[in-house]
């Protein structure tokens, strides 16, 4: 890199729960700015897991935190060109990019579902990312096994 890497900026925690995580959560949720629209979303999300959830002694927020660690991913693969040929090589994520990574996915596959609203959507994976299953959770077993599959390039590691 020719400059110096920027400095991290810190996040404000939510007014609601006090947390940095959901804040960071929200960012990513937001269009166009509209950041009091996101948390909306993101508090009317978590108002449909508290109606929905089974497990009792789990708040909304706890059954969220659990759903986007079932989603983080712990090894991707990563293209590397050695001698004319690429090879896709399994490594080890650093622990701020398997956060963002479980956030996009939840909200990608969140936003593919077909309930009516955004908050319905959400809310519904986050349950399934609860449960182990849903779109974000296989996402994260496909990169798992796509890391399996190429073991044997790990050698090239950089």
């Amino acid at each position: 890199m020719r400059k110096r890497q920027a400095k991290k900026r810190p996040l404000l925690p939510d007014p609601k729960f006090n947390d940095q995580l959901v804040t960071r959560f929200v960012n990513n949720l937001m269009w166009d700015g509209k950041k009091s629209t996101a948390f909306k979303v993101f508090y009317d999300a978590l108002e449909i897991v508290e109606e929905k959830k089974q497990d009792e002694e789990k708040t909304s927020l706890e059954i969220w935190k659990d759903a986007l660690t079932n989603v983080m991913p712990h090894v991707e693969v990563r293209s590397r060109r050695v001698g004319g040929a690429t090879f896709q090589i399994p490594m080890q994520i650093r622990p701020d990019r398997k956060i963002s990574m479980a956030m996009k996915w939840m909200i990608l596959y969140a936003r593919r579902r077909n309930e009516k609203s955004m908050p319905a959507k959400l809310a519904a994976e986050i349950l399934a990312g609860a449960k182990e299953e849903g779109a974000a959770v296989k996402k994260k077993m496909d990169t798992h096994k796509m890391a399996e599959a190429n073991k044997a390039f790990s050698h090239f590691r950089f």
